[in-house]
């Protein structure tokens, strides 16, 4: 009896380490080039034409469901996604990535930061177009957040960074004669 049971788990995983290791040796299906979209569906994602063949396959299955939905859409809907869809198209890959990371913090944010982001576009929306305009052109003006480093400082320029730039050499005898080297904690 405990044969087969060994016998029966031995071809579980057999057949579970098959199904793995054929799923890592089948590349996925490759998406369509833009000429084998259909005319409907190049008339929806025209503002992709230019990088559509440049596309991994992942993205261009998702922008495909996008054009599937789109019939279902309002005119008003329809018109927004051609704006947003033109206005991606020109993002430069550095800007995507920057969009893609703000969408996935603020999915997992919590629900009360969620409601303050909405409140906050809200009042957006309601400012006059000469506001909007504005606060485009100062954040334009801003310099883009420098990505953190890879890998933590090196010791001796964390110490450079502790030690403040215009501090006075000390000037009794009883500082001068103190220790002030930081501790070192092992």
């Amino acid at each position: 009896m405990a044969g087969t049971r060994f016998g029966l788990v031995f071809g579980i995983i057999l057949w579970l380490a098959a199904q793995a290791s054929f799923a890592a040796i089948v590349p996925p299906l490759p998406q369509p080039s833009w000429k084998e979209l259909t005319a409907d569906q190049q008339r929806v994602l025209a503002p992709l034409s230019g990088e559509w063949d440049k596309m991994e396959g992942f993205r261009r299955k998702k922008w495909l469901g996008i054009a599937q939905r789109y019939q279902t859409l309002s005119p008003d809907e329809q018109s927004r996604m051609q704006r947003r869809m033109t206005v991606w198209a020109k993002l430069t890959p550095e800007e995507r990535k920057r969009a893609r990371d703000q969408y996935l913090a603020l999915k997992k944010a919590s629900p009360e930061k969620k409601e303050e982001v909405k409140q906050k576009w809200e009042a957006y929306k309601e400012l006059p177009d000469a506001e909007k305009a504005r606060l485009k052109a100062e954040a334009a003006r801003k310099p883009t957040p420098r990505p953190l480093p890879s890998k933590p400082p090196l010791k001796k320029e964390a110490e450079a960074k502790a030690v403040a730039p215009n501090s006075q050499p000390a000037t009794s005898t009883a500082t001068t004669n103190q220790t002030t080297t930081p501790a070192v904690v092992r």
